[in-house]
């Protein structure tokens, strides 16, 4: 039924916006649709005492019930979404929060924190010395860009029916502009609201707590964040992975732009998770994996393909590479490259390869060519003269997207916009482009960013 009513959806909208694109469904929409199975909302018993709300918020929440509270791992995104998981843990026990673990600061995790907090004494909030350490050089330089490219990203400015899902989560919004932020902290501000920042952390590698009777080791796991942390619940045997897990290809690189985040930690930081031997995997996102062989397999795969991914693009490197010629070089090995859950739908090989050159050589490629290029507005008049003109390109444009070369058809646009960025018809050719491309697309935050982009262009074409 979902899928049927995504695709009578798309059938209006490209027909309205986009004459001349085909509004069938494409496979690549078909795909990314039926991975809401992983996400419709649901209260999954992973354990005896270990409930998981998935679907509700674009995070999981997890409630581990003690002799005298619960303990929850993560909060929600936002107090409306945690408010609708509370009512549904309030079914199962009516025992007050005494504890609150976060796996990392993003906002999507912490944000709801408030809802869980009413009516109770201040329980222990658990994190890692460095909480929210991505944000922090972030805001002090003053850096705003990550919001709006974060509104891209996930889609949070194109209307309900242009949007399928983000790729690990429901397409939600947001109850504030930047779901990423960590909203643990930021939301002190407002003193008619519990204290939602931890009240307890640690610095060391692992640390052990016990909490309403539960004993719980959390241990420093940076990955996705520098800040994250994952939780063995040793009776019980599960794990809470934090973001460093889910059933996708991981999102080493966030084309919103975040500080590096380092490869060779995250890897290492699977490492330790699998010797903990777990019969059960909650992630960040996604259905909990039940089962210590499911469980198992589910954690290597995740750090192979990693591994892979980082030492052939290290490989590469080496033979004096460059990030163009290392996206051809580094593909996962096919036997991992089938499995379902290391899908690209978050996050891509290829941004992953682009980020470890550059977070371990920076932003030079070795080609003295590529010291002191030329502007963009002096190489796009070069190219315009080689084409013959302006109208040239344009012609060419339009050639090579009735060829079906979206991607080529987007960059000679962007020569056109280099020379006159106010050139309408190169606006709606890029956007033509830009949705095709979008809808080829089974990378949920690259369909999201193209289609975003294609919405503005449009919007500056007819006005």
């Amino acid at each position: 039924m979902y899928t049927r009513l995504f695709v009578l959806s798309l059938l209006f909208v490209f027909n309205t916006v986009s004459p001349g694109i085909q509004a069938q469904t494409t496979e690549a929409e078909a795909i990314l649709a039926s991975r809401g199975d992983q996400f419709s909302p649901a209260m999954v018993r992973v354990a005896e005492n270990v409930y998981t709300a998935v679907g509700y918020s674009p995070a999981n929440v997890s409630m581990i019930i003690g002799a005298d509270g619960i303990i929850l791992v993560d909060t929600a995104m936002s107090a409306r979404h945690a408010e609708f998981i509370l009512a549904e843990f309030r079914k199962i026990t009516d025992l007050p929060v005494s504890g609150i673990i976060y796996t990392h600061g993003h906002g999507d995790h912490t944000g709801g924190a408030a809802v869980f907090l009413k009516d109770v004494s201040q329980p222990e909030i658990w994190a890692r010395h460095n909480f929210g350490s991505e944000d922090r050089p972030l805001n002090a330089a003053g850096m705003t860009i990550q919001e709006q490219r974060g509104i891209r990203q996930a889609g949070f400015a194109l209307p309900d029916n242009l949007r399928i899902n983000n790729g690990i989560a429901p397409a939600m919004r947001p109850d504030r502009a930047n779901a990423f932020a960590n909203q643990a902290v930021s939301d002190n501000a407002d003193t008619a609201l519990p204290d939602t920042a931890p009240n307890r952390t640690f610095d060391a590698q692992r640390q052990i707590v016990e909490i309403s009777g539960i004993q719980l080791t959390l241990a420093a796991a940076p990955g996705e964040t520098d800040d994250q942390l994952y939780v063995w619940y040793p009776e019980q045997q599960v794990l809470f992975a934090g973001d460093n897990y889910y059933r996708s290809f991981p999102n080493l690189y966030a084309i919103r732009g975040t500080p590096y985040r380092d490869v060779y930690d995250w890897i290492q930081s699977l490492d330790a998770m699998i010797a903990e031997q777990p019969s059960s995997v909650v992630p960040g996102h996604t259905l909990p994996v039940i089962g210590k062989t499911a469980s198992l397999n589910a954690l290597q795969d995740y750090r192979d393909a990693i591994r892979f991914v980082h030492d052939k693009t290290v490989e590469g490197m080496n033979l004096g590479m460059s990030p163009e010629q290392l996206v051809d070089f580094v593909k996962l090995p096919p036997e991992l490259a089938a499995k379902p859950d290391l899908g690209e739908y978050y996050g891509r090989v290829a941004w992953a390869v682009r980020a470890i050159f550059t977070g371990y050589l920076g932003w030079y490629d070795g080609n003295p060519s590529n010291l002191a290029p030329l502007s963009p507005a002096e190489e796009a008049r070069k190219v315009a003269e080689l084409a013959g003109g302006i109208a040239s390109l344009l012609t060419q444009a339009r050639q090579s997207l009735a060829r079906g070369e979206a991607q080529w058809t987007a960059q000679l646009c962007d020569y056109v916009l280099a020379l006159n960025s106010n050139d309408v018809v190169a606006k709606r050719l890029k956007a033509n482009a830009l949705t095709i491309l979008a809808r080829d697309s089974v990378n949920a935050l690259g369909r999201n960013y193209y289609l975003t982009v294609a919405q503005q262009l449009r919007q500056e074409a007819d006005n």
